[in-house]
């Protein structure tokens, strides 16, 4: 794909959702990293459901760390992985506090140090909570990016590499959510809606004409 047809996918990315934002509730930083660690393997919507019910009654280090692990799977059994995701996210808050005065660091070396986060992790909270121009592929964005040969990748890290390489400067603060939004409500993996995506002719995709 050249570069002006990327600039033009993003140029209506942007006209579509201006203002693009992440679909997981949250209030502080730190709300954002527990959502964003809760939703490995999960839904958006399923965390926001748990943390719904989770955050009124903590919402910070220190509250969730005195949950403990059975105190805080109780409040997140509703998603996968619950127990190992209560054990990673007592071990974080309990890091915050020790490391960091409770604080979320915003760069990235001082968040991969904490439990259960990675790179993924890290690169959404250091682009949602703190404005940082990173890019954290996902499922949606892996398929988005390959599929309409935007950054071709065969692993997640060749793709975000090429994406931070790729992406106009002035779109890549949000092509994180754009690349995100488009692939879970358009771009979807088993049936894509191509006869109404607004990137059709731009996109590279060979099986986009057979697409009722």
């Amino acid at each position: 794909m050249n570069a002006a047809k990327r600039i033009e996918i993003f140029q209506r990315l942007k006209a579509q959702c201006p203002a693009p934002k992440t679909e997981l509730n949250y209030s502080s930083p730190f709300e954002l990293l527990v959502a964003v660690v809760l939703s490995a393997q999960a839904t958006d919507v399923g965390v926001n459901k748990a943390t719904a019910r989770l955050f009124p009654v903590a919402n910070t280090p220190e509250a969730i760390a005195e949950l403990g692990v059975e105190g805080l799977s109780e409040h997140i059994k509703t998603i996968g992985l619950y127990n190992s995701k209560a054990r990673h996210v007592i071990a974080l808050c309990r890091q915050l506090l020790e490391r960091h005065d409770g604080e979320v660091p915003d760069n990235r070396a001082a968040l991969e140090a904490l439990p259960g986060v990675g790179r993924k992790t890290a690169n959404v909270v250091l682009n949602t909570a703190f404005g940082q121009p990173t890019i954290a592929v996902d499922t949606h964005i892996f398929r988005v990016s390959n599929r309409t040969r935007i950054a071709p990748g065969k692993s997640v890290r060749e793709v975000e590499d090429r994406l931070m390489r790729l992406v106009p400067k002035e779109y890549r603060l949000d092509a994180h959510h754009w690349l995100i939004l488009h692939g879970r409500y358009t771009c979807k993996a088993r049936k894509p809606l191509c006869p109404t995506c607004i990137v059709r002719d731009l996109c590279e995709f060979p099986g986009k004409e057979a697409v009722a």
